[in-house]
């Protein structure tokens, strides 16, 4: 049995880490580990207008994401935080994944989730296995007012969670990102080798930025099984 991780956290954030591993591996959450967009379908269904108005928007990059998905977010009323956690429980994760955590593990490789969504989400999705990430870095909301309040202590200039910033506490020779949308675009230019799918690799086929394709987790430990031998 693999021992669980323990991070210190403020406010839900790890604290700054010292890590002097060689490689780290960081993965988006929705439409990443989960099989479809999680975070983008809660929004549709909790702001359904708004979301028809600036997801659009966010996808063509002429709306930042940190402006986007805080107003999304901030029009959701308070009373609908239960609703989420249960909209969110019957999400299916992404094949592979337990496999790929069980080799990173007898590498001593890191695996930090890096999401601009929800930590409620992603804690409920992943049940039992969140305690196998070194950490999860996302969005925590305030719901003890009308609507919610964002709190994301990694915002960015144009991200809610800048997951340029969170790799920057991880110092490492390798930084792997895995990842599918937009919300992993600057993530995957800083990082040394890249999984993407679907959006993320569009937008990479636009900046001539190298990546491997992938369907589902064993794609991902097949390949760093072999880069890794």
């Amino acid at each position: 049995m693999i021992a669980q991780k323990q991070q210190p956290t403020v406010n839900g954030q790890q604290l700054t880490v010292n890590n002097n591993q060689k490689r780290v591996v960081f993965c988006d959450f929705d439409g990443t580990i989960t099989i479809e967009e999680t975070f983008v379908a809660m929004l549709k269904h909790f702001a359904p207008q708004l979301s028809s108005e600036l997801m659009p928007e966010m996808y063509a990059r002429r709306l930042s994401l940190r402006s986007g998905v805080r107003q999304l977010l901030e029009s959701i009323p308070s009373e609908c935080y239960g609703e989420i956690i249960d909209f969110s429980r019957p999400k299916l994760m992404r094949s592979g994944l337990v496999e790929l955590l069980d080799f990173l593990d007898a590498k001593d490789v890191d695996f930090v989730i890096v999401s601009g969504g929800l930590r409620i989400m992603v804690e409920t999705v992943m049940g039992d296995l969140v305690d196998r990430a070194q950490a999860i870095y996302a969005v925590d909301v305030d719901a003890t007012g009308p609507r919610f309040q964002v709190n994301s202590p990694f915002e960015g200039d144009t991200e809610l969670v800048s997951k340029v910033r969170v790799m920057e506490q991880y110092a490492a020779e390798e930084q792997v990102a895995i990842g599918d949308s937009i919300t992993d675009f600057n993530m995957a230019l800083q990082a040394s080798s890249v999984f993407a799918r679907d959006r993320l690799a569009e937008y990479l086929d636009e900046q001539q930025k190298p990546y491997t394709k992938w369907d589902n987790f064993f794609d991902v430990l097949e390949n760093l099984s072999q880069k890794w031998h």
